[in-house]
């Protein structure tokens, strides 16, 4: 009798393990099954042209006389606003900034009695709403050069050319937004065709980030530096498959 006994408790401990078994197997399937998804993303982009633009004209005077330096700066900022005004900018627009007096002699590490003793460095910024006037003044600066004024091109502020800017993101965020997520649907739906499966709820999105890239993306262009821009986002989301 008791041989029987652990016969028929052997077979009953091998049928929960197999139901065990069954229902962990089952399991698996259910959790794989929820689990199904596909993840897409969905390209827009817009072209557009920068509507201000900001150019710092950084300029050097340098002279042993200090008022003569500060003359030399006076005369080369009127004729700055004069450039600008023949290239039909509005002169009202810039300010003066960065005005910085160096002394050479009091550099104690100076070495010698070469060159001038004073050096002044002022910036002009002008700001325009009209970028392609600026950038066409630009193209003209030599034209300055020509008059006298001394420019400088170092890596400072002002020695660099015009920053064109798009303000206006915020009026295209909306409408980007709802076309990124369409596109990106409308590729959830190819695979779901091609899978043979369904499309069902999002199981996750991501809007994205919004870029302004260069038009003309090439080594060494900035989006900074170019009038026309690509404003462009991707949203990534995960649909379920049914």
């Amino acid at each position: 009798m008791e041989g029987g006994r652990g016969v028929l408790g052997s077979l009953i401990l091998a049928a929960g393990i197999a139901l065990a078994g069954l229902l962990a197997a089952n399991g698996f399937v259910a959790a794989r099954g929820a689990d199904r998804f596909v993840t897409v993303k969905g390209i827009s982009e817009r072209d557009v042209v920068a509507d201000v633009a900001v150019w710092p004209l950084r300029v050097v005077a340098s002279e042993n006389d200090l008022a003569r330096a500060n003359a030399q700066i006076e005369t080369s900022i009127g004729q700055i606003r004069a450039f600008l005004a023949r290239h039909q900018l509005d002169a009202s627009q810039s300010r003066v900034s960065g005005f910085s007096v160096t002394d050479a002699q009091a550099n104690p590490y100076r070495s010698g009695d070469g060159g001038n003793r004073f050096v002044i460095n002022q910036t002009l910024v002008v700001r325009s709403a009209e970028p392609a006037k600026l950038l066409e003044a630009s193209a003209k600066v030599g034209e300055l050069v020509a008059a006298g004024v001394v420019l400088s091109s170092g890596g400072e502020y002002g020695g660099g050319g015009p920053t064109f800017i798009f303000t206006k993101l915020s009026d295209l965020k909306p409408e980007m937004i709802a076309e990124a997520t369409a596109r990106a649907r409308e590729a959830a739906e190819q695979f779901a065709r091609d899978s043979g499966s369904r499309i069902g709820g999002i199981r996750r999105a991501n809007q994205g980030t919004f870029e302004i890239l260069p038009r003309d993306r090439a080594q060494g262009i900035t989006e900074e530096g170019q009038l026309e821009k690509t404003v462009r986002v991707v949203s990534t989301i995960d649909y379920v498959l049914e």
